[in-house]
């Protein structure tokens, strides 16, 4: 329902929010199905950091209906007509592939779980983990650094 909400709100900042409403559902079914290190991070990198940003940027473009150009009925027309294809392409697979679902009756019911990806991740995957975390500490320094060099030159 929210997703709705997003697509035909006249406001884009109340798009925003219900795109927000719509992680926060998202999360919830994550939480529904056991991956509760799933929903967590939806919270925090979708409806916590993106949606911030783009509240920002929609805030600082400051969007009005009054000096939003018309668009001519031909590109509203394609515009409906390539939308209805891809719905009809959507409701076409989803009917075909309904005969091709894998069983799933041996899947482990811990799955999703913190306990078992946080094991899998410092046995298994220990050295692309700090391999990762050495990037990001890179990427994080380089950042820095940048930013540095430009306010330097500015002032």
């Amino acid at each position: 329902m929210t997703a709705l909400l997003v697509i035909f709100a006249k406001n884009p900042v109340h798009s925003v929010l219900y795109l927000i409403l719509c992680f926060f559902s998202i999360s919830g079914h994550y939480v529904l199905l056991d991956a509760q290190f799933l929903a967590i991070v939806n919270l925090i990198v979708y409806a916590g950091a993106v949606m911030v940003l783009f509240l920002f940027v929609v805030m600082m473009l400051n969007l009005n209906a009054e000096s939003d150009p018309t668009k001519p009925k031909l590109i509203k027309f394609a515009a409906v007509v390539s939308g209805g294809l891809l719905m009809l392409v959507i409701i076409a697979s989803i009917k075909y592939s309904e005969n091709n679902l894998p069983i799933t009756a041996n899947a482990d019911a811990t799955m999703g779980n913190v306990k078992n990806l946080g094991k899998a991740l410092f046995t298994d995957f220990l050295l692309p983990f700090e391999v990762c975390s050495i990037l990001f500490i890179a990427a994080m320094v380089g950042a820095v650094v940048l930013g540095k060099r430009e306010n330097e030159n500015n002032q």
